[in-house]
């Protein structure tokens, strides 16, 4: 008998890959959970159209709760919860719904940094080793305990967000297929507890990115690079402007080039 699971997530290339990868190796998928709307996305990114082309049922997380609370039949025998990259906290009953594991995969090391912003601390405070998890759910985000951390060795002097996130997600998406591996084999799963850790919300976020006097204003503006989102900020006149440095500039020129946008 095949392995049953829900499947939530953002819309981004590692994800769809990872939904792609988990219905070719054989797993039902009941639900799919991702944005309504894509945005910008390419295809390459959109879940749901992974979801469509595989004819899996789309579902947005408060219907998928209350299909749990009206006893849906093709919910009560699931296996397991997958959240990838997935942006809402998950809770109960959805958490206790599968009978082996609801699992996040999460792209930063825990318990070092929950929450959001791994990318562009690990840059601002010198850190020469990254890492990508997974963990079993808790109702607190990211606090559950550790099935797995794989770490990778990086170079905060010359990494920027984008460029941390882009090799996070191929790690995060190796980390995937190895632990649904083991549980498509039989395996049980390590529960680690996480002990203390260190948590960013989007207040502190949004704090980090504000440059201030004394900040190394290079890092600080690599470490909050990932456009089209805004950067490093300076506060004027109770505007924030993002700042770019010649390196940035150089990057945008060569895409640029490579796209035709030359005069």
């Amino acid at each position: 008998m095949s392995l049953r699971a829900i499947f939530m997530a953002k819309h981004k290339r590692s994800a769809a890959r990872a939904l792609e990868w988990l219905v070719e190796r054989g797993v039902e998928v009941r639900a799919v959970v991702c944005p309504a709307d894509p945005g910008d996305a390419l295809d390459a990114q959109r879940v749901d159209l992974v979801a469509e082309r595989y004819g899996l049922a789309l579902s947005d997380d408060r219907s998928l709760y209350e299909r749990i609370a009206a006893g849906d039949p093709e919910l009560q025998d699931v296996d397991l919860v997958l959240s990838f990259l997935f942006w809402r906290r998950i809770e109960r009953p959805l958490i206790e719904l599968p009978r082996l594991y609801c699992l996040n995969f999460h792209p930063a090391p825990l318990p070092e940094l929950r929450g959001l912003g791994g990318y562009n601390v690990a840059i601002l405070e010198g850190y020469r080793e990254y890492g990508v998890s997974c963990h079993h759910v808790a109702e607190t985000i990211d606090t559950g305990d550790i099935v797995r951390v794989v770490r990778f060795p990086i170079d905060p002097d010359t990494e920027t967000a984008l460029s941390l996130d882009l090799r996070s997600q191929e790690e995060l998406l190796a980390l995937f297929r190895s632990v649904i591996d083991e549980v498509i084999a039989g395996h049980e799963l390590p529960r680690i507890p996480q002990g203390e850790g260190r948590y960013v919300d989007r207040a502190a976020f949004e704090q980090l990115r504000v440059v201030r006097p004394g900040d190394d204003i290079e890092r600080k503006i690599r470490a909050f690079w990932y456009p089209p989102y805004p950067g490093a900020v300076i506060e004027l006149e109770g505007r924030r402007f993002t700042l770019v440095d010649e390196g940035r500039l150089r990057e945008l020129a060569a895409i640029y080039r490579r796209a035709g946008w030359v005069p």
